[in-house]
């Protein structure tokens, strides 16, 4: 099965600078903007925002 372009693998990294991130896939036609979600830090202890980096 051929990867879309359309849901492109992003990669999540904290952004409360400790350097952890995750990989997740998203739907660019209906999300074109960056993708921000709160998920768990273990470094820092807490759920903070995670930001789609370039």
């Amino acid at each position: 099965m051929a990867r879309s372009t359309l849901r492109p693998v992003v990669r999540l990294r904290s952004t409360a600078g400790t350097g952890v991130t995750y990989v997740t896939r998203k739907n660019r036609r209906s999300h074109p903007d960056r993708l921000v979600l709160r998920k768990f830090d273990p470094v820092a202890g807490k759920h903070v925002p995670f930001r789609e980096e370039r």
